[in-house]
């Protein structure tokens, strides 16, 4: 079985996958980001998260594949990869690692692993021309054309950091719950600053999308991130959320870089 992991500034989000294609994604967690984690606690927690589901690392997995947004985490990944390992071929995508997409950008090493894998499996389920919105700790839209080329995108502070800056900077206000408000013109504070939230991200998410379509023509938008399923249902642009996007993505680049070793 392939274990993908995808590491994001907030959260990382590990996925397990069946040897055949079709058997797709049978377990996943996500847990928070520790930028402090050795090699050693990696495998640790890898290991126990598959005794849980009753699996034997030793026996069960057949290769990792990696995307990471968090440089530490990335070369102690590598670390517990060659440690632990060593007879499992691994993918960490970045530079020089096959993707099987162009990539348009004006410097293709600026472009985030976890973006690029948003891009492959976005193209593989869903063709082009589409958009990801994936709704993490940033939001960002990436645009594939209709030919499957990664044509580039852009990125805003996501829904936590803005709410983070609002509480550090406005002392009267606190955090609330989000949920949807009893209004889109809020009554109270907390129902104004949920409004906000869910109605102003979709709007950013719905206007975007609508001027990236001026230049791609109709397009397909597809939702991904921790927070896609808040905002998805208040946007209108938005076709399919597919939570684990980057984690399909990330495994057709793994079967890309090892198709030819196997």
């Amino acid at each position: 079985m392939l274990i993908a992991i995808d590491v994001g500034n907030t959260e990382t989000v590990i996925g397990l996958f069946g040897d055949e294609p079709a058997t797709g994604l049978s377990h996943h967690w996500r847990l928070s980001t520790v930028r402090t984690r050795t090699p050693d606690e990696h495998a640790m927690l890898i290991t126990q998260l598959l005794d849980l589901e009753g699996f034997d690392i030793a026996t069960s997995i057949s290769g990792i594949a990696i995307s990471s947004s968090v440089p530490a985490v990335t070369t102690e990944l590598r670390k517990m990869a060659e440690r632990w390992f060593a007879s499992l071929p691994c993918v960490v995508l970045g530079p020089g690692v096959r993707s099987g997409m162009s990539i348009l950008y004006d410097n293709p090493k600026e472009v985030g692993a976890d973006r690029i894998a948003d891009a492959v499996g976005a193209y593989d389920l869903y063709g082009g021309p589409s958009i990801v919105v994936d709704l993490g700790t940033a939001t960002t839209f990436d645009a594939i054309s209709a030919e499957g080329e990664y044509l580039g995108g852009a990125i805003v502070p996501g829904i936590s950091i803005s709410l983070e800056a609002l509480f550090h900077h406005a002392a009267a206000l606190r955090s609330v719950e989000l949920v949807a408000p009893r209004n889109v013109i809020g009554r109270s504070t907390v129902e104004s600053i949920q409004s906000g939230v869910l109605y102003g991200y979709a709007a950013q998410v719905d206007g975007m999308c609508a001027l990236f379509q001026e230049t791609l023509g109709e397009a397909t938008v597809v939702a991904t991130g921790g927070l896609s399923s808040l905002i998805a249902p208040y946007a209108k642009s938005i076709d399919h959320v597919e939570p684990w996007l980057t984690l399909h993505g990330l495994r057709i680049v793994f079967e890309r870089n090892t198709r030819d070793t196997d």
